[in-house]
């Protein structure tokens, strides 16, 4: 387990969880496309490079493709000297596939130097903890969008878990299971948590306080509230607006720390957060 001043040092360098993110670079390698759960709000289109939020990347890569890519982001006159963190985030969920282990191994043994993120929506996190902490990961992201099954209901179409499909309140309510044991588990282990909540009025924002109490409680380190971007069945609901996203974040930050720079990055973003680089001008090699 990290002690007390390796995780603050982590933090520092990360620039998701409070530290300089405009001298501190990041990369997420989209390795991993396949999901467990089936969002409401999730429409994932893999050859959409205008886009700029999560789910999306213009191509999937292996894990030898991602490292290279790595390669290349670290040799960038600008990004390279400032790389800090070597992300997975999709476009589908990392637990689900198994690139992810095999691309952390690479980037572990070819970068040992570089902070180690994963983020996760939480259903298989209690399962491959042992996996995490091997690895040497520090930072993890678990995205809990309800904090009860009836409200999980209305946001989760439905989840795969060993082969069995849940749906409905039985399926966000083992969902928020796991993700609460993976959490504690998580916190215990001397990893740094963040808690993404997508902020939906009418469907969870009543939660959305009683969430930091209990991240808190859990271990978390900070926690990040992301306004709904409208697609899939909530395509026709009203986006919430930068003033009840500032108003939610600061009630909730009595509670929790609040990430408040957060740019819904893409599954492939790369560089300084607000100046990713041109990922058509980094030349992987074909699958």
């Amino acid at each position: 387990m990290a002690t007390p001043c390796q995780m603050m040092k982590k933090k520092s360098q990360h620039p998701c969880f409070g530290g300089d993110h405009k001298n501190s670079a990041r990369i997420h390698l989209p390795v991993a496309p396949g999901c467990n759960i089936k969002c409401g709000f999730c429409e994932r289109k893999f050859d959409c490079v205008n886009e700029s939020r999560p789910g999306v990347t213009s191509r999937v890569l292996t894990p030898e493709q991602a490292l290279e890519r790595l390669e290349l982001v670290l040799r960038h006159p600008v990004a390279g000297p400032k790389m800090k963190v070597v992300g997975i985030a999709g476009p589908g969920d990392p637990l689900a596939n198994e690139n992810t282990f095999k691309t952390f191994d690479l980037v572990r043994a070819a970068h040992p130097e570089l902070t180690l993120c994963l983020s996760t929506n939480g259903l298989m996190l209690p399962e491959n903890m042992d996996r995490i902490k091997d690895l040497g990961i520090h930072s993890l992201t678990v995205t809990m969008n309800a904090l009860s099954a009836q409200s999980g209901a209305q946001v989760y179409e439905w989840i795969h878990y060993q082969g069995k499909k849940l749906q409905g309140e039985a399926a966000a309510g083992f969902l928020l299971d796991k993700q609460l044991e993976g959490v504690e588990l998580a916190a215990k282990a001397g990893m740094l948590v963040k808690i993404n909540h997508v902020y939906m009025p009418g469907i969870n924002d009543h939660e959305t306080l009683d969430l930091a109490v209990t991240a808190r409680k859990l271990g978390a380190t900070m926690m990040n509230i992301i306004p709904l971007i409208p697609l899939g069945k909530f395509a026709g609901m009203e986006q919430p607006s930068k003033d009840e996203i500032d108003f939610i974040r600061s009630q909730a930050e009595q509670i929790l720390s609040q990430a408040r720079h957060c740019k819904q990055c893409r599954a492939d973003a790369a560089g300084i957060i607000g100046q990713d680089l041109d990922l058509d001008q980094l030349k992987v090699s074909s699958a």
